[in-house]
């Protein structure tokens, strides 16, 4: 087999055989195929397109290429949770406790962030001397003992996702829906998990910013996880603006921690309860989603869910403290509200923008190698469709450097559109696909 043949039937526009297409991803890996040659490969992908089949068959062959997490010794049904990405998306903090205390193992492989604010593991971190290191042993013994843990994601875990995707960056063929999806879900069938659930963002702030690609993805996703084998469904939700009010790593957790005790914002509220619901019918321990959205509203209203949270963050060395006393968590110097220019009505807010405006402050990353400032970041005001009157602060950020504040005070005004009217409303969660 030749990886010239393969090239030229992409190119083509013929099938790749299973074959065809371990050959390449084994290869490739091992550094026995140039990257030029791939490269060649990806564009005749983008231009050509792939099968649900071919796109079954990349993703098996890249989840096959390294490690895969043997949950095997965690008791029940283990089901995790995905997120296409957005600004103020901090869904695992709250989700994963509501879901714990539900019953539900929560085993979960999570990243750092690159772009507009911090990852799970760098919110996380927020928690003075809180550690994503665990071995594979601690993991397991964390789960099976309070219901939850998470680590950081090993370079093992589907290594050809990581060697493609760098190589699809630099290349102009990130933007294909068959390599979207053979990414996320290669990852997400290594990390071991029995049923998966996708939260798969659209609108401005969101990698998808039509509908119609993100529920074209969504079902991709959901075919592959299927194929496998997996409970797989997807849910597709607003990123037209930033999610809840608070966009930054502490600022994010506080958040996640008022939703805990009853007190989240409306949009956050609705997605955890969604998505939990979900997951709570793949684990088998509610048979309807009302019963499941009892379940949840149940945890939260006796504390256990915010319990849960204090135990997870206790058990991998943070200070369970901060749960109860949020106002121990990291705290910018410089507060610094944005007034709105006129009064009327929020009509819209770019929201990756505002995702910017966090990355200014120092909360996110924009290179691997860059720092990051946990208590940096804005907590938003209004919303879309909110009133508001000519100097009304829109937001507050949250700064450790003046002269940053007010860059990213320019660059949230230029992002919010005031009009004389409310815009249409839109349902927050848009589709559940399964």
């Amino acid at each position: 087999m030749r990886m010239y043949d393969i090239i030229m039937k992409k190119r083509n526009g013929g099938e790749l055989s299973r074959e065809e297409l371990r050959f390449f991803v084994e290869g490739y890996t091992c550094g026995s195929i140039p990257d030029y040659q791939v490269s060649a490969l990806m564009m005749a992908v983008y231009f050509r397109g792939m099968t649900h089949l071919e796109t079954c068959e990349l993703t098996m062959a890249m989840a096959d290429s390294g490690d895969r997490l043997d949950l095997s010794g965690i008791g029940g049904i283990k089901v995790d949770k995905h997120s296409t990405g957005g600004v103020g998306d901090k869904t695992s903090l709250a989700l994963a406790p509501m879901v714990a205390a539900c019953g539900i193992p929560v085993a979960k492989m999570s990243g750092r962030g690159l772009g507009h604010t911090g990852g799970t593991i760098d919110k996380l971190e927020s928690f003075p001397g809180f550690t994503t290191a665990l071995s594979p042993e601690r993991f397991r013994d964390n789960v099976n003992r309070i219901g939850i843990a998470i680590m950081g994601q090993t370079a093992d875990l589907a290594p050809a996702d990581k060697k493609l995707y760098a190589l699809r960056d630099v290349t102009a063929t990130v933007d294909n829906m068959s390599l979207i999806a053979s990414s996320i879900m290669s990852k997400k069938l290594a990390a071991g998990a029995d049923a998966i659930v996708l939260d798969v963002k659209t609108g401005s702030g969101a990698f998808m910013k039509r509908e119609e690609d993100a529920r074209a993805l969504a079902e991709e996703m959901v075919g592959i996880g299927k194929g496998a084998g997996k409970t797989t469904v997807a849910v597709i939700s607003d990123m037209d603006q930033p999610l809840g009010f608070a966009v930054g790593n502490a600022l994010e957790v506080r958040e996640a921690i008022e939703t805990l005790k009853g007190q989240g914002p409306e949009d956050f509220v609705e997605l955890c309860m969604t998505l939990g619901s979900q997951m709570l019918l793949a684990g088998k321990r509610a048979a309807s989603e009302q019963e499941a959205r009892t379940m949840l509203e149940q945890v939260i209203s006796d504390g256990s869910a915010l319990e849960k949270l204090a135990e997870f963050v206790e058990a991998q060395g943070g200070d369970r403290n901060c749960v109860y006393h949020p106002e121990f968590l990291p705290v910018a110097s410089v507060r610094k509200e944005v007034p709105a220019p006129a009064s009327g009505y929020v009509s819209r807010i770019v929201c990756d923008e505002v995702g910017i405006c966090s990355l200014i402050l120092g909360g996110g990353r924009e290179t691997k190698e860059s720092g990051i400032d946990l208590a940096v970041g804005l907590v938003l005001c209004k919303k879309t469709g909110d009133p508001v009157r000519a100097g009304e602060p829109l937001a507050v950020i949250h700064a450790n450097d003046s002269a940053k504040a007010q860059e990213a005070e320019k660059r949230f005004l230029s992002a919010c559109t005031i009009s004389d009217k409310a815009p249409e409303k839109l349902p927050f969660i848009r589709a559940v696909i399964v």
